[in-house]
C-alpha cells in the first residue's frame, strides 16, 4: 500500500470550491470558546462541501492566529457569518426554510442513526459550547435534536469530534447513499 501524494488527491483549488454544489448544511456554532475548536470546525465544514458556519455569541472570527492552526485555510474556502445572538441566527435560517436541528442529549432526541434527512431539506445543524453544550433558550426554539449515541464514562464527544460524526453522517445519507 502506498500513501498518496498531495498533487494525487486531484483537490479543487478556493474558486472552484466556491462554485461547486454544496451539501445543503449550515454549521452553527453557539458559543464555542475555544479558537481551535472553530478552526476545526471550518476545516470539517470543507471536507464536506457545506454551505456555510453561523459563528454566534462569544464564538471567535477570522481571522485569527489561533482559528488558523486547525483551519489550515478553510476560513478562505467556508463561507461564514457572524451574529451576536444565536437567537437571531435561527431566525434567519428559518425565515430561508432551514429545518433547525441542535446536536445535544435531550428529552425526546432522536439518535443520528436513525435520523433520515429528507434529499430536498436545507437543514441547520447547532453544536453548542464545550461546557454547556447548545443553550437553553436555543432549545426552546429548535426544530429537532439529534444525539450521538455513547457508550463510555465521559458525558459528550468534543464539539469537532461531534460535528466530523454528524457532518458524515448527513453527507452519506444525503449524497452517497442516494446514487
Amino acid at each position: 500500500m502506498q500513501k498518496l501524494k498531495t498533487t494525487d488527491l486531484n483537490r479543487v483549488d478556493v474558486a472552484a470550491f466556491k462554485e461547486q454544489e454544496k451539501l445543503p448544511v449550515v454549521v452553527v456554532l453557539d458559543n464555542v470558546r475555544s479558537m481551535n475548536n472553530v478552526g476545526s470546525a471550518f476545516r470539517t465544514a470543507d471536507g464536506f462541501s457545506i454551505e456555510k458556519i453561523y459563528l454566534c455569541g462569544i464564538t471567535a472570527q477570522p481571522p485569527h492566529r489561533e482559528i488558523e492552526k486547525t483551519a489550515i485555510g478553510a476560513t478562505a474556502s467556508v463561507d461564514w457569518k457572524h451574529y451576536e445572538n444565536t437567537l437571531d441566527a435561527i431566525q434567519n435560517l428559518k425565515a430561508d426554510g432551514y429545518k433547525i436541528i441542535a446536536i445535544e442529549q435531550a428529552v425526546d432526541s432522536i439518535y443520528l442513526h436513525e435520523f433520515k434527512p429528507g434529499q430536498q431539506e436545507k437543514y441547520a445543524l447547532i453544536f453548542g459550547n464545550e461546557v454547556n453544550g447548545v443553550s437553553e433558550e436555543v432549545m426552546a426554539v429548535i426544530d429537532n435534536c439529534i444525539e450521538i449515541p455513547q457508550f463510555g464514562t465521559k458525558h459528550s464527544f468534543n464539539i469537532v469530534i461531534s460535528a466530523g460524526i454528524v457532518l458524515w453522517d448527513f453527507y452519506a445519507k444525503m449524497r452517497l447513499l442516494v446514487k
